[in-house]
């Protein structure tokens, strides 16, 4: 059989500061060399992946500072904060996520953390200002960093945490440890020795539909899709949708070590609701929530089906990636510092699968 030429593993993100091509020789360079080193023990892989997708956010050189987390109204009882379209710096305070909540006659539910304990007690006291009522409920859509580290605000005001239990293994994983470690270093001060990983007090094994006062809340597990635990949070009476990290706007998707076969089955069963408005986990509100349920869908698709020939035929990736036209979504934010890495995920995923 031929053997494949093996491309070493992509970082994430390159240097703006740099030239194009001096940016992508040192990365490509430093990969090649520290990843064959690592590639036989998941963990030392893992600290040098972490190591240089940090540097890569401090390179980035992004101007965008950290805004004011300011609620915007949707309907008369849900409001949500949208984050940046940027990296987590410590410029920024993490801000790159959007969060939500729900107003009810018998407290605040709550979807995702934010990224830092700073940008939680930003929530927080955002929510005081529209509501004396307590918060009772926080509904984590998964355990990515940029949507947790502010859940201890939380948890000290005696709201109940709900995640779902797939991510269980991941709160207990080296991954998580060295996740959590490498952001005290590069999202210091807002991430510190204090700032600690929490747990859910209920993990859900199913979906689950509940009332609080009047509103109806159905919690649905989509994964494993973007992460093995994803969640979303639709309230029919208002037909709107807490999407998660499964929609992206406005910036090109992190897929990550997702799933992206069902991922793409996600968003269609999520096609099937009746949706007027949808909060992606990052950019702004959608009120074309088919259209933009497509968008991440097709975007997926066009990963897997440029990227699946190749990892058939064996091809080296540097050559299937140059080769492929990414003129479609090239001009969303974020694509030049995300794409390279999802096209390699998902051609690594598409050989394991063949």
């Amino acid at each position: 059989m031929r053997q494949r030429k093996l491309f070493a593993a992509e970082p994430m993100y390159s240097s703006l500061t740099m030239s194009n091509s001096e940016s992508s020789h040192i990365w490509r360079r430093a990969a090649a060399t520290n990843f064959k080193r690592s590639r036989r023990c998941g963990v030392r892989a893992m600290r040098w992946l972490i190591s240089l997708l940090a540097l890569g956010w401090a390179g980035a050189g992004l101007a965008q500072t950290a805004n004011e987390v300011k609620p915007v109204q949707l309907t008369p009882s849900v409001w949500y904060v949208q984050g940046l379209t940027a990296l987590g710096s410590p410029a920024n305070q993490n801000f790159i996520s959007n969060a939500g909540f729900i107003v009810t006659g018998q407290g605040v539910v709550v979807i995702d953390a934010l990224g830092s304990p700073a940008l939680a007690q930003q929530l927080v006291a955002a929510i005081r200002k529209v509501t004396p009522q307590p918060i009772t409920h926080v509904i984590v859509t998964h355990y990515h960093a940029d949507h947790v580290y502010g859940l201890q605000v939380f948890k000290a005001l005696g709201a109940r945490i709900l995640a779902h239990g797939s991510a269980r293994s991941y709160l207990n994983s080296d991954t998580a440890r060295l996740r959590l470690q490498a952001s005290r270093q590069e999202l210091a001060p807002w991430i510190d020795a204090n700032t600690a990983l929490v747990e859910a007090d209920e993990w859900l094994v199913t979906e689950r539909e509940f009332r609080i006062g009047e509103m109806q809340i159905q919690i649905k597990h989509v994964g494993p899709a973007h992460t093995p635990e994803d969640l979303v949070v639709y309230l029919p009476q208002q037909k709107l949708l807490f999407a998660g990290d499964l929609v992206f706007r406005a910036r090109i998707p992190f897929v990550g070590q997702a799933d992206s076969r069902r991922w793409i089955a996600a968003l269609d069963d999520l096609l099937a609701l009746d949706t007027r408005l949808i909060v992606p986990g990052h950019g702004p509100v959608s009120e074309s929530a088919r259209e933009d349920l497509q968008l991440t869908r097709d975007y997926l698709r066009y990963l897997r089906s440029a990227m699946g020939q190749a990892a058939k035929n064996m091809d080296p990736f540097e050559e299937a990636y140059a080769a492929t036209d990414w003129s479609r979504f090239e001009a969303l934010p974020l694509f030049r510092l995300a794409n390279r890495m999802n096209a390699y995920n998902t051609y690594l995923l598409l050989e394991q699968e063949n």
